[in-house]
C-alpha cells in the first residue's frame, strides 16, 4: 500500500512538473516573431533578465565599418523595448520585398530568433530569416509543382576522394522518361554544396520558373568547390590534408575545374537521364565559383554552351602583357569553339566589380558576344538570387 501511494505521489509530482514545463513551452510558443503586417513587421524576444536586446540584419540601416577588406557597408543594430513581463519588441516599417537574415544581440551576444523556424546556414553560422512577399520574391516561395533535392556521393579520381554534391531534379523527372539539360551551379568561398539550395533558394526559384513556363525543365548540380572537403563541414568529416600551395590546389587553381569536367559531369551523365550534348550543358557560379566558371570554360572550350560567371572577373594586377596575351588566346579559342550564352553579372558596389569590368572589356575587345548584367548593391545573396532568376530562363533555348 505504501509503495502504491509513493508511486501515485511521484506520478502526480511529475505530472504537475511536466505540465508546468509544457505550459511554459506553449506560453513561449505563443510569441510571434517576426509578425508581418500590411505595412510593418514586429520582432519579439523573451528575456526578462536581459539588460539590452538589439536586432541587426539586412533590413537595419547601413553604416560604414573598417574590415579586413577595407571600408565596407554593414548593417547597424536597433534597440528593442522591454515590457513588464520581460518581453522585448520592436516594430519597423515593412522592408522592401526580399529575403533578409537577422539576429538579436542580447547583452552583447548574438542570438537567433527562437520563435522563428525559418533559418539559413551561411558557412559556419546560422541566421534567422525574414522573407517579405512581393514581386521580387515571388519565386522564393514554394511552387505548386515541386522538384526534388538529392544529396549524392560520387567518386572523384582527380581529387582522389569520395565527395558529396546536391542534385535538383525538376517536378515530373521520375515519371517523364525524358532526358534533361543540366546546369552546374557553383558556390563561393566559405560556402559548400548546400549554399545555393539554402541561401540561393535554387529549388524554389527553378520550381517557380519551370511551373510558369519561363524556364526549361532542367537538372541542377551543386558540387562542393573546396577541393580538400569531402562534404560540408556539418557532416564532421575531417578535411583531406593537402598543401594549398600545391599546383592547381589554390582557391582559383585548376584541379577542381578539371574535376568538374572529368569527374562530376561523367558521373551525372551516367546516373541521371541527361542530354549529354554541349548545348544541354550550362555552368554558372558566384565569386570563387565564378572564377571556377571562367577557368573551366577556358580549359574546356566548347564543353559548355552556356557560361554564367557571377560577381567575378579577371585580374592583371601587374599589368603584365603576357597575362593579357594568354587571356586573349584562351578567349579566342572559346569563341572559335562556339557557345550560345555568356552571361556576366555583378553589383556596382561589389568589391570585385573592377575585375568584372575587366572581363567585360576582354570579351568585347576579342569579339565575344555577351551580356554584362549590372545591378545595384554588392557581394550579396540578394544579388545572386536575382542573377539566377535572370539567367535561368535564358538557358537551353
Amino acid at each position: 500500500m505504501k509503495k502504491s501511494f509513493l508511486l501515485i505521489a511521484l506520478l502526480a509530482f511529475f505530472s504537475v512538473s511536466y505540465g508546468q514545463e509544457l505550459s511554459n513551452f506553449w506560453g513561449r510558443g505563443q510569441i510571434i516573431s517576426p509578425e508581418i503586417g500590411e505595412n510593418e513587421v514586429t520582432f519579439r524576444f523573451m528575456a526578462p533578465q536581459a539588460d539590452s536586446v538589439k536586432i541587426t540584419g539586412g533590413f537595419t540601416p547601413i553604416v560604414k565599418r573598417e574590415t579586413s577588406r577595407g571600408t565596407m557597408n554593414v548593417p547597424s543594430s536597433l534597440e528593442l523595448s522591454k515590457d513588464e513581463k520581460g518581453l522585448w519588441s520592436i516594430t519597423l516599417p515593412l522592408p522592401e520585398p526580399e529575403l533578409y537574415t537577422y539576429s538579436f544581440i542580447v547583452d552583447g551576444l548574438n542570438v537567433n530568433d527562437p520563435n522563428n523556424v525559418f533559418m539559413q546556414r551561411d558557412g559556419t553560422r546560422y541566421l534567422s530569416v525574414l522573407l517579405i512577399p512581393g514581386e521580387m520574391t515571388e519565386n522564393y516561395f514554394e511552387a505548386e509543382e515541386r522538384g526534388n533535392l538529392h544529396q549524392v556521393w560520387y567518386d572523384s579520381p582527380t581529387l582522389e576522394m569520395n565527395r558529396r554534391l546536391f542534385v535538383y531534379t525538376p517536378y515530373g523527372y521520375e515519371t517523364s522518361g525524358k532526358k534533361y539539360p543540366v546546369l552546374y551551379l557553383l558556390h563561393g568561398a566559405g560556402g559548400d554544396e548546400d549554399a545555393w539550395s539554402t541561401m540561393g533558394r535554387t529549388r524554389q526559384i527553378l520550381d517557380n520558373l519551370i511551373e510558369k513556363g519561363l524556364a526549361k525543365p532542367m537538372i541542377c548540380v551543386m558540387p562542393n568547390g573546396n577541393p580538400t572537403q569531402y562534404a560540408a563541414r556539418t557532416l564532421m568529416i575531417d578535411e583531406k590534408p593537402r598543401d594549398p600551395n600545391a599546383p592547381g590546389m589554390g582557391m582559383m587553381g585548376n584541379l577542381y575545374p578539371k574535376s568538374i569536367v572529368e569527374d562530376i559531369v561523367p558521373f551525372i551523365e551516367k546516373t541521371y537521364r541527361v542530354d549529354a550534348r554541349p548545348e544541354a550543358r550550362a555552368i554558372a557560379g558566384l565569386s570563387m565559383g565564378g572564377g571556377h566558371t571562367i577557368t573551366t570554360s577556358l580549359m574546356y572550350p566548347g564543353f559548355f554552351d552556356y557560361i554564367c560567371p557571377l560577381s567575378m572577373g579577371i585580374w592583371n594586377r601587374d599589368n603584365d602583357p603576357e597575362v593579357i596575351k594568354n587571356y586573349e588566346t584562351q578567349f579566342k579559342a572559346l569563341k572559335e569553339e562556339g557557345y550560345k550564352l555568356y552571361f556576366l553579372a555583378c553589383g556596382d558596389t561589389d568589391f570585385l566589380f573592377e575585375s568584372a569590368k575587366a572581363l567585360d572589356k576582354m570579351l568585347s575587345e576579342n569579339g565575344l558576344e555577351h551580356t554584362f548584367f549590372v545591378t545595384p548593391g554588392g557581394h550579396t545573396w540578394s544579388n545572386w538570387r536575382i542573377y539566377l532568376n535572370t539567367f535561368a530562363p535564358q538557358l537551353f533555348k
